[in-house]
């Protein structure tokens, strides 16, 4: 059983006009194994997508206290693809286009990085587990020659990041506002591949604002952030309060004296 450890948490990013630094993540304390489902929810500005950013080691984040453990040793001196070939995967809000590499090719890169040299996947088992899981996606053979992300519709890159999430199997997978502008079909489609990923390899952390994604993809543990850490955690039962009530109504119950922002972070 595998382990993602954020132990203390505090994260700063530097303001572009002002060049002052603006913490954001007051002190993150989370523990999740494989085998299970966490979320993530709490209004804007709250440091839900920093906090996935940090464990991804995404550059202009910096950690001025605390740690992040993966199977008990620590990743902030590791690059991106470091954590990555560890088992870590980021499906972003908002992927990137790469023009020149089409998806084919980036997934057997993908794939193989995590493997030895003398274990690289062949041609023909990559093909067979690319048509398996376009497949179950609904996709069409045609994505796989595009290039990575460019052209595609909000819904089209979507699906594209849990292709890669299926196809490079890592051990924990953050989703970050995965259901982000999705209709509802193309949200039971994204539900559908990440639950078929489910089982003792593999752990998820997911990042939502809506309870409609947790109908589908239902969690083990709902977490709970406000003002840059982690206040309130219950089963699946707590999305459908937040639901209810909404994030003021948890921060009077808890006697928060947050303010709730609304901001990219």
């Amino acid at each position: 059983m595998a382990t993602l450890e954020v132990k203390d948490l505090h994260v700063a990013v530097t303001d572009d006009e002002t060049k002052k630094q603006k913490e954001i993540l007051t002190g993150v304390n989370l523990e999740m194994h494989s085998g299970e489902i966490h979320a993530i929810m709490g209004p804007n500005g709250t440091g839900k997508s920093t906090l996935s950013q940090t464990i991804m080691g995404q550059p202009g984040y910096e950690v001025t206290q605390g740690d992040i453990l993966l199977d008990g040793t620590s990743i902030l001196d590791m690059p991106v693809d470091e954590r990555a070939r560890r088992g870590l995967f980021l499906a972003m809000q908002y992927p990137a286009e790469i023009q020149g590499v089409t998806n084919a090719e980036f997934l057997r890169a993908a794939i193989n990085a995590r493997r030895a040299k003398d274990d690289q996947i062949s041609v023909m088992d990559f093909i067979k587990k690319l048509d398996k899981n376009l497949k179950l996606l609904d996709m069409s053979e045609s994505m796989t020659e595009r290039y990575l992300n460019e052209g595609f519709s909000g819904g089209e890159k979507k699906r594209n990041e849990i292709l890669q999430l299926l196809m490079i199997e890592p051990t924990f997978a953050i989703l970050d506002e995965i259901d982000s502008g999705l209709d509802i079909d193309a949200l039971k489609v994204v539900a559908k591949g990440v639950n078929s990923m489910r089982g003792d390899n593999f752990g998820s952390l997911i990042i939502t604002h809506y309870q409609r994604l947790l109908n589908y993809i239902v969690p083990d543990t709902v977490h709970v952030m406000m003002g840059g850490r982690i206040v309130k955690t219950g089963g699946p039962d707590l999305a459908k309060q937040l639901e209810k009530e909404g994030y003021a109504g948890l921060r009077d119950e808890l006697g928060l004296d947050i303010k709730l922002v609304d901001d990219e972070n």
